[in-house]
């Protein structure tokens, strides 16, 4: 077992319900080098063949999966504008000086846990081409999303894992040294405290009930663990009539986009981002935790200022390090 695997592995959450091996999908953000480069680099690093091309998107075919190389339309989109130009306009004269600054994302494709490892080298060799992180920029916001696939897709499994997150979020936000930048862009907000309770005090909620209170309190995708992906995937009619937004993609996995993107770092590697996420499987997988932690926190609860969120964060790393 590598560093990936045997998290769940002791857990015994390494496969579904369907006795198949959980997957999960990164998405890596940086610049520093062209979206065309960085299609390169994985094409050579996996053999792989480009089978479709745009001026903002390359897709390459391996025996993996297929990786989706693309520029930050967004971004592109705020350039062009102040630019008075379209995005089409743009990217036509672009020169590669100006290419390079603009952020770049690899969508790996789901990939069983027991084979994440192959990243790694892809990681390598996107640093050695000169790819820049999070530390690079202060207003792109660069970072890794974590899309792992749910080990059973019913509302007990769910709840455990929401509830499991939200008594972590304070102290993973501490954890991943979440850049400034980041924090204050709108893509990673943090539960606020009304929906923590709500969470912490349904007892055996229903789907409906799980995606209700979720939407009531969080129409949107601009959270650390956006789950509007996975409520889709259970039902997308009920997810859509709230949040009308294209870039919902349904899925059943979790949407964990916290982490910095380091990967102009040599001592960076995705494992680091990974583990801090098997934290969330740790405490979703210990029921006797999840009910005590979840307890403490609602006695913690102090009119009109709520939780002390420092204390909180000790709490957590005491828990940590003797979960008994």
């Amino acid at each position: 077992m590598d560093a990936y695997s045997s998290r769940l592995e002791s857990l015994n959450a390494l496969k579904n319900t369907a006795g198949k091996v959980r997957t999960v999908g990164f998405e890596l953000e940086f610049s520093g080098i062209t979206f065309r480069d960085t299609a390169r680099v994985v094409r050579d690093k996996f053999n792989g063949k480009v089978t479709d091309e745009t001026a903002a998107e390359v897709c390459v075919q391996t025996d993996h999966g297929d990786f989706n190389v693309e520029l930050d339309w967004d971004f592109l989109k705020t350039m062009a504008a102040n630019a008075g130009e379209t995005v089409e306009e743009l990217l036509h004269p672009l020169s590669k000086a100006a290419e390079l600054l603009v952020p770049v994302e690899v969508v790996c494709p789901p990939l069983p846990v027991t084979s994440l490892h192959i990243l790694d080298d892809l990681v390598e060799a996107l640093r050695k081409a000169g790819a820049n992180g999070t530390e690079e920029s202060l207003i792109a916001a660069y970072g890794v999303h974590i899309n792992t696939e749910i080990p059973a897709l019913d509302a007990p499994t769910i709840h455990r894992y929401l509830r499991a997150f939200v008594l972590l979020q304070w102290w993973q936000v501490e954890a991943n040294d979440v850049n400034l930048a980041r924090r204050i862009s709108p893509y990673i907000d943090l539960f606020e405290e009304s929906y923590i309770k709500v969470l912490l005090t349904r007892e055996a909620p229903d789907i409906n009930t799980l995606i209700d209170d979720y939407l009531e309190h969080n129409p949107s995708r601009n959270r650390a663990l956006d789950m509007l992906p996975l409520f889709a995937e259970i039902d997308a009619d009920r997810v859509r009539a709230t949040v009308d937004d294209a870039k919902i993609k349904s899925r059943p996995t979790f949407h964990y986009r916290l982490p910095n993107c380091q990967i102009d770092d040599p001592q960076w590697s995705l494992a680091s981002s990974w583990i801090r996420w098997c934290r969330v499987e740790q405490l979703a997988n210990d029921d006797a935790s999840l009910q005590q932690l979840g307890d403490e926190f609602l006695a913690a609860d102090r009119p009109l200022i709520g939780v002390d969120r420092g204390a909180w964060v000790k709490r957590i790393s005491r828990w940590l390090d003797d979960p008994t």
